[in-house]
């Protein structure tokens, strides 16, 4: 088969294209350093080109309400058109889980025109909803600091590592369109403020956790369950203590580290 993985050369999409790759398919890895531009068009239609999956990955580079808006818009407009042009049969995208309860945030208006674009397109689809993965617990973390306090939602996250999503997105890529949302989340659940804590307290961070029903998550706030997925979710395999050992950029050499669970 043939795969177009837009955002494949980012976090989860390089691991998909590798994935995909090892297993004997053509991929191609569209991103702005490959020729490919979703915002403007440009090398997408050569791409397309007897394409049988499209693998959506990408993400705004921008959190601003409109400069996101527009993003998923754009980009969503061009790569369904150049599908729809090469007759592409199954449309994957990557989204969140509780995407469609957080209105509030300008980010997750943009996901819900991501997704609305998608399932309109008539381009049997599949959207993959996954809970938040481990790596980006340091941006979370950072965006919620003010000084040497880091004031988080003590909602419960079910997060997930990014081989796992990386797995099941090619799993999910190579199977037939469900034309609907499919769930996946980490194995564990716990309150998103106690896994920055803990996260603090392996990485040497002194800053201060505190738990705040009022803590915004992108712009929104979080009822208990949220971000939890349904019981019908697919999960991963990795543990935030299995995960958490193989960090080295996160982690000083010197720090006390998580045993392997």
């Amino acid at each position: 088969m043939k795969f177009v993985v837009i955002g494949g050369t980012g976090l989860i999409g390089s691991k998909v294209v590798s994935r995909l790759a090892g297993q004997g398919h053509e991929v191609v890895a569209a991103a702005p350093s490959t020729g490919i531009d979703i915002l403007t068009g440009e090398g997408l239609d050569a791409a397309m080109a007897g394409t049988d999956v499209v693998i959506d990955l990408a993400n705004s580079p921008s959190f601003e309400d409109a400069a996101v808006l527009d993003f998923f818009q754009t980009a969503g407009r061009n790569v369904l058109g150049a599908e729809a042009r090469a007759g592409v049969g199954h449309h994957v995208a990557l989204s969140v889980v509780g995407t469609e309860k957080l209105e509030a945030s300008g980010y997750f208006r943009g996901k819900i025109a991501q997704e609305a674009l998608i399932r309109d397109s008539g381009i049997p689809y599949t959207i993959i909803h996954s809970t938040q993965f481990f790596e980006f617990l340091p941006r979370m973390i950072q965006s919620a600091a003010d000084g040497n306090t880091v004031r988080l939602s003590p909602a419960l996250v079910q997060p997930i590592a990014a081989e796992d999503v990386a797995r099941d997105v090619a799993r999910l890529a190579q199977q037939e369109p469900v034309n609907g949302i499919i769930e996946i989340a980490g194995p564990e659940s716990e309150s998103l403020a106690s896994l920055a804590k803990r996260f603090m307290a392996i990485t040497g961070d002194p800053r201060d956790v505190v738990s705040d029903v009022h803590a915004p998550y992108f712009g929104a706030e979080l009822d208990t369950d949220t971000l939890m997925p349904g019981a019908s979710a697919w999960h991963g395999e990795l543990s935030f203590e299995r995960w958490v050992v193989d960090q080295p950029r996160f982690v000083p050499a010197d720090a006390p580290r998580a045993r392997a669970s």
